[in-house]
C-alpha cells in the first residue's frame, strides 16, 4: 500500500494513470467540447452570405441587361412587311419595380452617343413638372444618316426626338436625337408622345416611366427603327411596348449612310396649291413652297397652315415661320388640316 502511495503521488504517475483511464473515453468519442458561437456572430460565414447576396443580385441585374440586349438584337434583324408599328412583348413593358419607383421624384437621362456619333438609349421618369414652359428653339443638330431631301408631301427625313420635346424640353440635345422618316416621327411616334403628354396634363401628380431606344443594325448610320416602352405608376392607363420602322412609302432607303431613292410615287412635283376649306379662311395645301407662313405654339409639335386652326384656340402663344423651318425642325403638319 505504501509503495502505491507513493507512485500515486508522483506527478508523472499520475499524468500516466489520467492518460490510461480517458484513452477509453476519447475512444468513444466523450469529451469536453468548446461552445459554438452563435451563426449568426461568425463574422467569417456572414461575409460569404452578404457576398452571395450581392453577387446573386449583381447577376439578376445582368441577365435583365442582357435580355433586353438580347431584344434589341433581334429587333435589328427585323425587315419590313408593310405594318410599320409591331408590337413588342404583346405591348407590355419590361419595367421592373426599381425601374417604377417615384422616390427621387422625376428624372430624364441620356446614354451617351456611341463610337459612330449615334444616339443609343433615353430614359425617364415623366412628370407635369419635366414638361416645358419655354420656347422651342429651332433644331441645329445633324444626326447620323442626315441626308434630307424633299419627296411629295414636305421633306423625307425629320430630326427626331427620343423623348419628345413636350415631355421633357429637350430640344437641340445630341443624346436625343436620330435621323427619323417623316411617318416615323408622325404620326407613329406622335401618337404615343401625345397620349402620355395628355396623360400627364391631366394626372398632374403620376409619372410615366418612358425608354426609347434608336435600333441600329451592325455600324449602320440611319436607325431601323426605334424601340418604345412606357408605363404609368399609378394607373393602367399608359402601357405599351412596340417597335417602329424607320421607313417611308416611295422611298428606299439606304441604312448604312442615310441616302435614298425615290421612286415616281413619291416624287416631289410642282402642282397649283389645293385649296381646303377651314373654318373662317382657305389653307394652301402641304405640298406649297418653302416660303409659305405657318404657325406654331411653343411647346407643340405640329405646324398650321391655318391661324384659325381649332387646334390653336387654346394657345396663348402663337408664333410663325416658314413652312420650310418648320418641318426641318421637325415640326408636323397639324391633323386636322390634312
Amino acid at each position: 500500500m505504501k509503495s502505491l502511495l507513493f507512485y500515486w503521488g508522483s506527478t508523472s504517475m499520475k499524468q500516466k494513470i489520467l492518460k490510461l483511464l480517458l484513452m477509453p473515453l476519447l475512444a468513444l468519442g466523450i469529451g469536453i467540447q468548446t461552445p459554438l458561437m452563435p451563426t449568426g456572430s461568425h463574422p467569417a460565414q456572414s461575409t460569404v452570405v452578404k457576398a452571395a447576396k450581392k453577387h446573386q443580385s449583381q447577376h439578376v441585374k445582368k441577365q435583365a441587361a442582357a435580355s433586353s440586349s438580347q431584344s434589341d438584337e433581334q429587333l435589328a434583324q427585323l425587315n419590313y412587311q408593310e405594318t410599320q408599328t409591331i408590337s413588342v412583348n404583346n405591348g407590355q413593358p419590361d419595367f421592373t419595380s426599381e425601374d417604377l419607383d417615384t422616390s427621387h421624384g422625376a428624372w430624364q437621362q441620356y446614354g451617351n452617343l456611341d463610337r459612330l456619333n449615334r444616339a443609343t438609349q433615353a430614359n425617364a421618369l415623366l412628370n407635369r413638372s419635366l414638361m416645358p414652359k419655354a420656347k422651342r428653339e429651332p433644331l441645329n443638330v445633324t444626326p447620323t444618316g442626315w441626308h434630307n431631301k424633299k419627296i411629295k408631301g414636305g421633306y423625307l427625313y425629320n430630326r427626331s426626338h427620343l423623348i419628345g420635346y413636350q415631355l421633357t424640353g429637350q430640344n437641340n440635345n445630341w443624346k436625343n436625337l436620330i435621323t427619323g422618316t417623316r411617318s416615323l416621327n408622325d404620326p407613329e411616334m406622335v401618337r404615343y408622345e401625345d397620349e402620355v403628354a395628355d396623360y400627364l396634363r391631366t394626372h398632374p401628380n403620376d409619372y410615366v416611366r418612358y425608354q426609347v431606344t434608336p435600333i441600329f443594325r451592325g455600324d449602320e448610320l440611319l436607325a431601323r427603327g426605334v424601340h418604345m416602352q412606357a408605363e404609368s405608376v399609378n394607373t393602367q392607363a399608359i402601357k405599351f411596348n412596340v417597335y417602329i420602322f424607320n421607313v417611308q412609302d416611295g422611298v428606299t432607303l439606304n441604312y448604312a449612310d442615310g441616302t435614298s431613292t425615290v421612286d415616281n410615287s413619291a416624287q416631289n412635283v410642282s402642282s397649283t396649291p389645293a385649296v381646303s376649306k377651314t373654318a373662317n379662311s382657305q389653307a394652301p395645301s402641304q405640298d406649297n413652297n418653302d416660303q409659305t407662313t405657318v404657325y406654331v405654339t411653343p411647346n407643340g409639335t405640329k405646324y398650321h397652315l391655318n391661324r384659325n386652326c381649332r387646334a390653336l384656340a387654346r394657345s396663348k402663344t402663337v408664333d410663325s415661320m416658314t413652312q420650310g423651318q418648320a418641318i426641318a425642325d421637325g415640326y408636323t403638319l397639324c391633323g386636322f388640316e390634312r
